[in-house]
């Protein structure tokens, strides 16, 4: 049994009129509305989102140097992030885990599940934990990753490194914890269903026991990036998040998928890179700061998200455009000036981030930011981005970055194989 069609937007708007039914949250919504121009009803029920739970994406490829799913699919709702150690030292392990979570996978990703829930005999362990049963696919994809450790010694794969991987440099404003860094193997679990997304990745890292311990891992929610169809999304601070992201076939080919990844890795031709950072957000001092602050400190609006420049939304920044005093509109040591492709020689990554929460701190404030995932087909674009970012970027005083890792991402396995096969011929 699947769920039917959601609106979310509609269905939350719904709630939020049947909550509201007292004056003093009509009396709020009606300043709201004046306040900001925006009637939230309005907005919640004409939104042009939906929530789909019977919708499946296929794991394996269909045509060769294909990309495994959630890279380039429309980012779902939630994600699950998790790395790995792996503990053993023969190759012959990491090929049965490659394998057996390729073949569960596809399982997953179709809304199946992985073996029986209620073995045979009421004495028998379950293979699958069976708390996404009856969810639906929720759009699920599941994303391997492979860490630099994999190319050490002790696999003998060393000559089937691809060329542009390696651990991420100490970079300005870095303040990582050793316990959130690196990994030999990453999942990037994500659905509509945050249910859906975690069962995934718990029945994953079951299969792993023996062959590898989990390093470290982040709950996501709420979308901080769009794809096509869908309006882009705010992160934590209250601002849109990844207006300028890649999304045409173009840049997908010159910034995104791998076509030459040096000698002995063309296993990897139509994969990707990926970025991982878990960054932590100051929130109770950010929102301490008055809004024409915040939005100096980013370069847009904030309700709109269009550049301090004029426009919309969509409008391409100017980043020269000066006010009547003759001061740049767009402040140099913004967000969006640092972070923008005209001012780093053309270079752009795909963002695919989620906002995350891990409750609160030591000091009873809120612990929580953006899991920072991030698609390209050379770990150096992010690193010549974060350098500067990092040195200027008037964000900072807001941001700290605890969590680290790469990891190459091969292309999606044909039918009848699994995820690397290649690297072990």
């Amino acid at each position: 049994m699947t769920r039917p069609h959601v609106s979310r937007r509609g269905l939350f708007g719904a709630g939020l009129a049947a909550a509201g039914a007292g004056v003093g949250a009509v009396a709020g919504v009606a300043g709201a509305t004046a306040a900001t121009g925006v009637d939230p009803f309005t907005a919640a029920a004409n939104g042009d989102e939906s929530i789909d739970l019977s919708q499946s994406h296929p794991f394996y490829a269909t045509a060769a140097r294909s990309p495994q799913g959630g890279v380039r699919t429309a980012p779902q709702r939630y994600c699950v992030f998790m790395t790995f150690d792996v503990s053993s030292s023969l190759a012959t392990d990491l090929q049965v885990l490659l394998a057996r979570w390729s073949a569960s996978i596809a399982q997953l990703q179709a809304g199946k599940t992985v073996g029986s829930v209620e073995p045979a005999h009421g004495d028998g362990v379950g293979a699958d934990t069976g708390e996404a049963l009856d969810l639906g696919p929720a759009s699920l994809t599941v994303t391997v990753g492979l860490g630099p450790g994999i190319f050490d010694e002790r696999f003998g794969l060393a000559s089937r490194k691809p060329a542009h991987l390696a651990a991420i440099p100490t970079l300005p404003s870095d303040n990582l914890d050793e316990s959130l860094t690196g990994g030999d193997l990453s999942l990037q679990a994500c659905a509509d269903d945050p249910q859906v997304a975690y069962h995934a990745v718990r029945d994953l890292a079951r299969m792993a026991r023996g062959t590898a311990t989990v390093r470290w891992t982040v709950l996501g929610f709420g979308r901080a990036s769009a794809g096509p169809h869908q309006s882009t999304p705010r992160n934590l601070m209250g601002f849109k998040d990844g207006t300028r992201n890649i999304t045409t076939d173009a840049d997908y080919d010159r910034f995104v998928w791998v076509d030459d990844a040096g000698e002995g890795a063309g296993w990897m031709t139509g994969g990707t890179y990926q970025v991982a950072r878990k960054i932590r957000m100051n929130i109770e001092i950010w929102d301490a700061d008055v809004v024409s602050d915040q939005q100096r400190v980013f370069g847009r609006t904030k309700i709109e998200g269009a550049p301090l420049s004029g426009g919309s939304e969509h409008t391409t920044p100017d980043f020269a455009a000066t006010a009547s005093d003759g001061t740049e509109k767009i402040d140099p040591r913004s967000h969006i000036a640092l972070a923008a492709h005209e001012a780093n020689d053309g270079v752009k990554i795909l963002r695919r981030p989620y906002n995350y929460t891990d409750g609160l701190n030591q000091y009873g404030q809120l612990d929580a930011g953006l899991l920072f995932t991030a698609y390209m087909n050379d770990p150096e674009h992010f690193t010549r981005l974060q350098r500067k970012l990092g040195a200027s970027d008037r964000l900072n005083e807001y941001v700290s970055h605890i969590g680290s890792a790469v990891f190459a991402v091969p292309p999606a396995p044909r039918k009848g194989s699994y995820i690397g096969e290649q690297l072990f011929r």
